[in-house]
């Protein structure tokens, strides 16, 4: 089956989007498909997303997408984004009779209302709603939209979103991430960290409230993992943090393996891929009782969650053990089982010519 993927958020950008395709994508091509990506690097009109510089949106895309979907000709296609390729690919689609999948990925009205907010606070509410409507009409016409968890689905549906979802799950790679008790595992080398390590990894962003766990009291070190554009800032703020900056693959696994305890300030994510890798790494996770870690923090063995996020930090490191985690994590969340829930989607939405 030929597979086409249309996203606004592809290569060279590192996020939980590109992450997600481009670790399926292997087990989707040994399964027998081929797989194309038509992202914004395909485009030559192009402007940089605001407030997220690493995207980059395409303009006008209509007909050199059409182009390019006509070249590939596509057995399935499916629209992983609800930006401007995303919108053209929905349009197109529709225009031509054409069956596609959609994907919710990411919770685009928390993050639109959170940048309006840090300027105009008054502009929460109506610019949430108003993007809420968006991704209910985004996805009207889609014969399934792509979810991770229950909790996404049930707050989709409150939303008034009828569509029918078809839930594909997360991996992680073995070869990369494991616990620091496995022999020769690399752990980073980080000097005058006093213990216990608390460890943030992911975007350094507004909707990824992380001054909530910087502000958090804690007798240990703090080390924080990843860019993005409010780095200066809180590197100004909190000087006695360790910022690590981008980290990929056993670099990145090392600095998990540096921690003791994962903590996840953020609200708005509808998954959260470093959760299990900080698992399948050994740590125990603490987080906010939302959408994502609510879903992957089932029992007290795997971490806490608790309003107060202090709470729930001293509590995590209380249960369970960096083994158990690590089985965890690779009996529930692999990239072949994930492959097969993707296939299984695109087959039932193949196009009728």
């Amino acid at each position: 089956m030929r597979i086409v993927i249309i996203s606004d958020a592809w290569k060279p950008q590192i996020n939980g989007v590109v992450r997600t395709y481009e670790l399926m994508i292997p087990d989707l091509e040994r399964m027998g498909h081929d797989v194309h990506v038509i992202g914004p690097a395909d485009f030559p009109k192009r402007f940089p997303m605001p407030g997220y510089r690493e995207i980059e949106l395409v303009m006008f895309p209509r007909t050199g997408l059409a182009q390019k979907i006509d070249a590939l000709k596509p057995d399935s296609i499916h629209i992983a984004t609800e930006g401007p390729l995303g919108w053209a690919a929905r349009g197109l689609c529709r225009s031509r009779g054409w069956a596609y999948t959609t994907a919710y990925h990411t919770q685009f009205p928390d993050y639109t209302a959170l940048r309006a907010a840090k300027f105009l606070p008054f502009l929460y509410n109506p610019v949430r709603n108003f993007c809420i409507y968006l991704v209910r009409k985004f996805h009207a016409y889609s014969h399934a939209v792509m979810t991770t968890t229950q909790s996404i689905e049930d707050q989709l549906r409150g939303w008034a979103i009828e569509t029918p979802f078809h839930r594909v799950t997360r991996g992680i790679d073995k070869n990369i991430f494991y616990p620091r008790t496995h022999d020769n595992a690399p752990v980073a080398n980080i000097p005058n960290m006093k213990t216990p390590v608390a460890l943030y990894v992911g975007r350094v962003a507004i909707e990824k409230n992380i001054r909530a766990f910087l502000d958090m009291h804690w007798d240990g070190s703090k080390i924080v993992v990843g860019d993005g554009p409010d780095r200066p800032a809180l590197m100004r703020d909190y000087p006695n943090v360790h910022f690590a900056g981008k980290q990929v693959g056993h670099d990145l696994a090392a600095h998990y393996r540096a921690g003791d305890v994962f903590v996840f300030p953020s609200k708005t994510d509808t998954f959260g891929m470093v959760l299990i890798e900080a698992m399948a790494c050994g740590l125990p996770i603490a987080a906010y009782p939302v959408p994502g870690p609510m879903d992957i923090v089932t029992d007290d063995t795997l971490g806490a969650l608790d309003d107060n996020l202090e709470i729930a930090t001293h509590k995590a490191m209380g249960h369970g053990t960096a083994e158990g985690r690590y089985a965890h994590v690779l009996h529930h969340y692999t990239w072949d089982q994930a492959a097969n829930q993707f296939a299984d989607m695109q087959h039932a939405a193949a196009i009728k010519r």
